[in-house]
C-alpha cells in the first residue's frame, strides 16, 4: 500500500476544539438532573422532597449503565427497519465507538453528549407523578421506558444518514410518512420533551389523583429551591442547545443566542398572563416561564431568527401559563406541570418553526423556510406530523408500561405512606431534621429536661 492510499484510509484526526466544546457540554446537560432535582424538589411539599429528587438521581444511574449496554447502540446502531430503529447489539457496550470519529469529534465524545439527553428527558417524567410512586417500580420503569420508548425516538429525530450510521430515523432523514421531507428538531422538541410530556401524563392517568388533589392546598414547600433549580436548567441548557452543533462554530453562537432571547421573552410573557390573571408576578411563574422559554426554543434554536426566538418565547410562557390548569378543569394530576410546561411547551416550538423557519437563521440557506417567509404550510405539516406521531406512541407504549407494572408488582404506594410521607416509607430519611429546630433555646430546654431521648428511646424500642 502505498503513503497516499495509506494516508487516505486514516479517517480524519478529531478538532480539539470541537471536542472540547462537546465534552463541555455534555458536562453542562449532566448538571441540569441535579438542577431539575431542585427544581421538583422545592415544589412539592416537605414529606416528599427526598422522593422526589431521588427520582431524578437515579436516572443518572439506571440509564447511565443501559446507554453504554445497549441505548447508544439502539440509537444510532445501523438501521435496517426503515428508520424505526437501530440494532441494539451492534455497539454493545460501546463495542466500536470509542476509535470512531463522527464529524469532527471523536465517537466517545458524540456518545457522551446524547446519554446526558438520555438521562434528563426520563427524569422529566417524574414530575407528574410526584408524591405517590414507589421508588423501586420507578426505577424498574426508567430501564424498560428509555428502552422502548426514548431510544427509537431518539433514533428517529437525531440518527441522520450518514453520521453515526449509514442509515438513521425517519423523522430526521425524511420518511414517508412525511412525504421525504426531515422534521426540524435541532435538540430534541419532540424526542424529549413532547415524549416526556406524553409519558408523564399517561402515568398520571394510570396511578390516579393524589389523596386530596384538588381540596388540600399542595403549595410547593421551598421556592428558593425552585429558583436555583429553573437557573442551573437555564445555565446548562446553553450546552443543551449550543452543544447541539456538535462543534464550537457559528451554529452553537447562533443557538446560543436564541436560547437566551425565547427564555428571557417566555420569562416575561408568563408573568404578564399572571399578573393579568391573579394580579401578582410570583416567583414560580418565573421559573416556570424561564422552563417554558427553553423547552420551546430547544427544536426551533438552528432555524428561527433571534426575533423568532422572542416570538417563541413569548408564545410559550402565555400558552404554557394558561395551560397549566387544564389539569383541574380536565381532572388528571400532573403534579408538577410536566403536561403544561413539557408537552404543551415542546408542541408550540417544534409547531412554531412551521411559521417562523428563516434562511437568515443559524442554520442559514439550507433551512426551508416557514409560512411567515414564504414557505407555505409544507413545514408546518411536516412539523406537526412528526409531533403528533411522538405523542401518541409515547402516550400509548408509557400507559401500556405503567399499566402494566400497576398490575403486577404495583407502582402506586399505598394510602398510609402517602399520607404520612413518601420520603419516610420510600426512603426512611426526611429531607428537614425539624427536631433540633429549638435546640439552644428556652423551648429546648424544656423539651430536653422533660421528654426522653430519642436515642435512648429507639435503643430500647430495638431492644425489645
Amino acid at each position: 500500500m502505498s503513503v497516499t492510499s495509506l494516508a487516505m484510509a486514516t479517517p480524519p484526526a478529531p478538532d480539539t476544539g470541537d471536542t472540547a466544546w462537546v465534552l463541555a457540554a455534555a458536562a453542562l446537560v449532566l448538571f441540569m438532573t441535579p438542577g431539575l432535582a431542585l427544581f421538583y424538589g422545592g415544589m412539592v411539599r416537605t414529606k416528599s422532597v427526598l422522593n422526589m429528587m431521588m427520582m431524578s438521581f437515579i436516572s443518572m444511574g439506571t440509564i447511565g449503565i443501559v446507554w453504554i449496554l445497549w441505548g447508544y447502540s439502539e440509537t444510532f446502531g445501523a438501521d435496517s427497519t426503515g428508520g424505526w430503529i437501530g440494532n441494539p447489539f451492534v455497539h454493545f457496550g460501546l463495542n466500536g465507538v470509542l476509535d470512531a470519529t463522527y464529524g469532527t469529534i471523536p465517537g466517545p465524545a458524540f456518545a457522551a453528549f446524547q446519554v446526558v439527553f438520555a438521562i434528563i428527558a426520563v427524569a422529566l417524567i417524574s414530575g407528574a407523578i410526584a408524591d405517590r410512586a414507589k421508588f423501586s417500580t420507578w426505577m424498574i420503569f426508567t430501564v424498560i421506558w428509555a428502552t422502548v420508548v426514548y431510544f427509537p425516538a431518539a433514533h428517529w429525530v437525531f440518527a441522520f444518514d450518514g453520521f453515526a450510521a449509514n442509515t438513521g430515523g425517519w423523522i430526521a432523514n425524511g420518511g414517508w410518512f412525511l412525504g421525504g421531507n426531515g422534521a426540524y428538531d435541532f435538540a430534541g422538541g419532540t424526542a424529549i420533551h413532547i415524549n416526556a410530556g406524553a409519558a408523564g401524563l399517561a402515568l398520571a392517568l394510570v396511578l390516579g389523583k393524589r389523596i386530596g388533589f384538588g381540596r388540600d392546598a399542595m403549595r410547593p414547600h421551598n421556592l428558593t429551591l425552585v429558583m436555583l433549580g429553573a437557573g442551573i436548567l437555564w445555565f446548562g441548557w446553553f450546552g443543551f442547545n449550543a452543544g447541539s452543533a456538535l462543534g464550537a462554530n457559528a451554529l452553537a453562537a447562533g443557538a446560543w443566542i436564541n436560547t437566551l432571547g425565547a427564555t428571557s421573552a417566555a420569562m416575561v410573557g408568563w408573568l404578564l398572563v399572571e399578573k393579568l390573571r391573579d394580579g401578582h408576578f410570583t416567583s414560580l411563574g418565573a421559573a416556570s416561564g424561564v422552563v417554558a422559554g427553553l423547552v420551546a426554543i430547544t427544536p426551533a434554536c438552528a432555524v428561527v431568527t433571534p426575533i423568532g426566538a422572542l416570538i417563541v418565547g413569548v408564545v410559550a410562557g402565555a400558552v404554557c401559563a394558561l395551560a397549566v390548569g387544564l389539569k383541574f378543569k380536565l381532572g388528571f394530576d400532573d403534579s408538577l406541570d410536566v403536561v403544561g410546561v413539557h408537552l404543551v411547551g415542546g408542541l408550540v416550538g417544534t409547531l412554531l418553526i412551521g411559521l417562523l423557519a428563516s434562511k437568515s437563521s443559524p442554520t442559514g440557506a439550507d433551512t426551508r423556510e416557514g409560512l411567515f417567509y414564504g414557505g407555505g404550510l409544507l413545514q408546518l405539516g411536516v412539523q406537526a406530523g412528526a409531533a403528533f406521531f411522538v405523542l401518541v406512541f409515547s402516550f400509548v407504549v408509557t400507559y401500556a408500561i405503567g399499566f402494566v407494572l400497576e398490575k403486577t408488582i404495583g407502582f402506586r404506594t399505598t394510602d398510609e405512606d402517602e399520607v404520612s410521607g413518601i420520603d419516610q416509607a420510600e426512603h426512611a430519611e426526611t429531607g428537614y431534621d425539624f427536631g433540633n429546630l429549638f435546640a439552644g433555646s428556652r423551648i429546648g430546654q424544656h423539651r430536653a429536661a422533660h421528654e426522653p431521648d430519642a436515642r435512648h428511646h429507639d435503643e430500647g424500642k430495638v431492644k425489645a
